[in-house]
């Protein structure tokens, strides 16, 4: 994990962030204990109460649960909840806005599908 300190973004949306990508790419497995508030704050100098507040942002999100007792656990299905959510957000986030802006280019689907295939054959 990684937390830029001069960032604007809080550092609980960071470990959010860090959590929910270390779960995406399977570096924390379905069922798994992911490091405890304690371990996180200690290893990166963060208030515990930060950590907790961006791991409870995944509990909410159905990517972490709680087992009393014992910890935070990476739930079942959470790397495709992920996907989907991130799926979604891609979505809004550029296909809305590339079709807006292509209208304003007066665009067709057609023209912008063809840039979409010669954006996957170059890369």
């Amino acid at each position: 994990m990684q937390f830029n300190f001069d960032s604007t973004e809080p550092l609980y949306l960071q470990v959010a962030e860090q959590i929910e990508e270390a779960i995406f790419l399977q570096s924390f497995q379905e069922g798994e204990q992911v490091p405890s508030t304690t371990e996180i704050s200690k290893q990166f100098h963060i208030n515990p109460a930060t950590v907790l507040k961006g791991m409870n942002i995944l509990v909410t999100a159905g990517f972490l649960e709680k087992k009393r007792g014992l910890g935070m656990f990476v739930t079942s299905g959470a790397p495709e909840k992920i996907r989907e959510k991130r799926q979604t957000e891609f979505y809004h986030d550029y296909v809305v806005n590339l079709v807006n802006e292509a209208k304003k280019l007066t665009l067709t689907e057609t023209a912008i599908i063809d840039m979409v295939k010669r954006g996957f054959s170059q890369s």
